[in-house]
C-alpha cells in the first residue's frame, strides 16, 4: 500500500499537545455551565468577562469557551440554529460545509443507494452529520485526536451518535470491505496557506480518485477552482453555489454519475444545469444582459445557458450574455440595459450625476479597474440607483449601464 505523508501541522490546536484535554473539559458539566453562561458575550465584552470568569475557573477553561462561544457564533453563517450546540474549531469550521450543500450532496447519495458510508477526511463532521440524517450509516475517520473529539461530541449533541462511528486514523489505513460509498474531503491548506495543485492536496486527489474508482459510489469534495483537465474522465463533475457564491466542487462517481459531463446546482433552489462545456455565439450588447451564476461559469456551461435563452455573448471571452428580449432563467441575472458606452470615467460621472444615481452596484470582468476605483473617482450621488458593468464588447472597454429585471 502507498502511504500518503501527512502534511506539517498548520493550525494552533494542532501544535497544542494540551487542545484535546482543554476541549474535553468543555464537555463535563462545569464546562456545560460555562459555556451556557459565555454563550452571548461578544468580542467587546471578552477581556471583561474572561477576567471575571478566572476568579473562579481554570483559565484554560475559560479560554476554552469563550473561544468556542465566539465559533459558535460565526458558524451561524454555515450552520444555522443549530451551531449553538455544536462544537468547533478554527480550521474546522472555516472547511467546513455549510449545511445546505452537505444535505443536497447527501441526499443525492441516498437517492444513488448509498447506505453504508466511509468519511474520510470528516474534520468537525459536518458531511457526517448530513449523511446520517439522510438516513446512512456513517464512518467518520480523522487523523487529528482534537478533530475526532469534535466530529464526536458534534453526532452526540446532535442525537446521530448512534448513526456515527468516529474512529482517529490515517484515511488511507481505513478498510473500506464493508461500505458501498466513500466520500473524501481532502485538506486543501499548507503551511502556506490554501492548496490549489490537487496533487499537493492531503491525501492527493490521484489517491482519493483511485479509491473512488473501487466503491460503488463516490463523492470526491475539491476546490472549485480545479482546472478542468485535472478532473478525470470517469468522473461527473459538479460546481455548487449557495445563494450567489460558488462553495465547492465534487467529483461523483458511481451511482448516478454521469462521466464526463458536467453539472452546475443552484442552492437554496435546487436548480441543476448539466452539459459539456460548448461555446456559445457572439454578438452585439441587445435589450437585457444576462450575468451567469459562478457555479454556471466555473462548470463551462455558459453556452448552455444561450442557447436556453437564446443569448449570445457580449465577447467572446467574458462570461456575459445579451438577448433581445427579456428571457428568464434560474441560471443567470438578468438586467434591462439602459446604455452602452466606450469606457470612460468622466462621461460616466456626468451620465450619473444628470440621472441622480446615488446608489451604484459595479460589476466587472474583463476591466482593469476595482470597483472601489470607480466608485472614488465618480462620486456617485442622489436617489437613484443604478448598475454598471465594466467589461469588454467585441474587444474594446466597454461600460454597459443597467437595472434588475
Amino acid at each position: 500500500m502507498t502511504r500518503v505523508a501527512p502534511p506539517p501541522a498548520t493550525s494552533a490546536e494542532s501544535e497544542r499537545p494540551d487542545a484535546p484535554a482543554a476541549f474535553a473539559a468543555l464537555l463535563t458539566e462545569r464546562g456545560q455551565q460555562l459555556l451556557e453562561r459565555v454563550r452571548e458575550v461578544t468580542p467587546a465584552e471578552e477581556l471583561a468577562v474572561a477576567t471575571r470568569l478566572r476568579r473562579e475557573h481554570p483559565p484554560a477553561l475559560v479560554a476554552a469557551a469563550l473561544g468556542q462561544a465566539r465559533l459558535r457564533q460565526r458558524a451561524v453563517a454555515k450552520f444555522g440554529d443549530r451551531a449553538a450546540a455544536m462544537y468547533f474549531t478554527p480550521d474546522g469550521l472555516e472547511q467546513a460545509t455549510r449545511t445546505a450543500v452537505a444535505d443536497w450532496r447527501a441526499r443525492r447519495l441516498a437517492r444513488a443507494g448509498a447506505r453504508r458510508v466511509a468519511d474520510l477526511c470528516c474534520g468537525i463532521g459536518g458531511d457526517a452529520l448530513a449523511l446520517a440524517e439522510a438516513g446512512l450509516t456513517v464512518l467518520a475517520v480523522d487523523r487529528s485526536p482534537l478533530t475526532r473529539a469534535v466530529a464526536e461530541a458534534n453526532a452526540a449533541a446532535l442525537g446521530l451518535a448512534d448513526r456515527i462511528e468516529v474512529r482517529e486514523a490515517a484515511v488511507e489505513d481505513v478498510a473500506l470491505d464493508d461500505f458501498d460509498t466513500v466520500f473524501v474531503d481532502p485538506a486543501r491548506r499548507g503551511g502556506r496557506g490554501r492548496v490549489f495543485d490537487p496533487a499537493a492536496y492531503s491525501p492527493p486527489l490521484s489517491w482519493a480518485v483511485r479509491t473512488a474508482a473501487r466503491m460503488p459510489n463516490a463523492a470526491l469534495k475539491i476546490a472549485p477552482g480545479v482546472p478542468h483537465e485535472a478532473i478525470p474522465a470517469e468522473a461527473e463533475a459538479e460546481w455548487v453555489s449557495h445563494r450567489g457564491e460558488v462553495k465547492e466542487a465534487v467529483l461523483w462517481f458511481g451511482g448516478d454519475a454521469a462521466p464526463g459531463t458536467r453539472r452546475a446546482t443552484l442552492l437554496p433552489g435546487g436548480h441543476s444545469l448539466t452539459g459539456t462545456p460548448e461555446p456559445a455565439p457572439v454578438g452585439a450588447p441587445g435589450r437585457c444582459l444576462y450575468e451567469p451564476d459562478g457555479a454556471v461559469i466555473r462548470a463551462g456551461l455558459v453556452g448552455e445557458v444561450a442557447e436556453a435563452i437564446d443569448g449570445r455573448l457580449v465577447d467572446a471571452s467574458i462570461a456575459y450574455l445579451t438577448t433581445d428580449a427579456p428571457a428568464p432563467t434560474p441560471y443567470a441575472t438578468g438586467y434591462e440595459i439602459t446604455d452602452v458606452l466606450p469606457f470612460h470615467l468622466k462621461r460616466l460621472r456626468a451620465l450619473l450625476r444628470e440621472r441622480g444615481v446615488g446608489t451604484l452596484t459595479v460589476k466587472k470582468r474583463g476591466s482593469a479597474i476595482s470597483p472601489e476605483e470607480l466608485l472614488r473617482r465618480v462620486r456617485p450621488s442622489g436617489p437613484n440607483a443604478a448598475t454598471v458593468f465594466l467589461t469588454r464588447v467585441a474587444g474594446a472597454p466597454t461600460m454597459i449601464l443597467g437595472r434588475p429585471l
